[in-house]
């Protein structure tokens, strides 16, 4: 058990826990909707999607993100994952992403959903 994404306080009073497939989705989303530079001590972790808030929503800007978030993910989750496709789909003011991939510990494949307004 990895610690719950965000954080959290369980029933008990102890610190939430998250389970394996639960870590990874966390995982996943982090990276997503960091920002590089926002972390002291690894200025270049994240996909910087929340950087393109105020970029047009377009489907070049949706071709531009799935590629940078493939970057991302296999830079910092290559270990965990192997990432099978990321799609990025541009509908009206929400840009909808789709991370497919199978999780090296068990091989079982799994497709994660994120939204993000514009």
């Amino acid at each position: 058990m990895d610690l719950d994404h965000p954080y959290d306080i369980a029933p008990g009073g102890t610190t939430a826990r998250a389970d394996a497939d639960d870590h990874l989705r966390d995982l996943i989303e982090l990276i997503l909707f960091t920002s590089p530079g926002e972390r002291v001590n690894r200025p270049d972790f994240g996909s910087g999607l929340e950087q393109l808030v105020f970029e047009p929503n377009s489907d070049i800007l949706a071709a531009a993100l799935q590629g940078n978030v493939e970057a991302s993910l296999q830079h910092y989750l290559g270990d965990r994952i192997q990432l099978e496709g990321v799609a990025v789909e541009n509908v009206d003011s929400t840009l909808r992403i789709t991370v497919s991939y199978r999780a090296r510990r068990d091989g079982r494949q799994r497709v994660e959903r994120f939204e993000q307004e514009f």
